[in-house]
């Protein structure tokens, strides 16, 4: 996916065709000042099924059985290498 950038005087002097760009197109557009990221335009999309909202955090669940253990062993942490 390619993100499209734009200088916020360009977006200024035509925000409303760049709106319908980030609606037709459905991509989002970076708005940058003095070349650097400052906002980014994302298309709306409205969730309103729970289910396709849960649907991306499926099975990433970690389940500890003892949350007051560390999860890995202290010779794994990073740390103390």
């Amino acid at each position: 996916m390619i993100q499209q950038t734009v200088s916020k005087s360009q977006f200024k002097a035509q925000a409303l065709e760049y709106l319908r760009l980030v609606q037709a197109q459905k991509q989002p557009l970076i708005i940058t000042h003095a070349g650097k990221p400052v906002i980014k335009v994302t298309p709306y999309h409205e969730e309103s099924d729970p289910e396709a909202i849960l649907k991306s955090l499926r099975g990433t669940l970690v389940y500890y059985k003892d949350p007051n253990e560390p999860a890995i062993s202290p010779d794994e942490w990073e740390v103390l290498k």
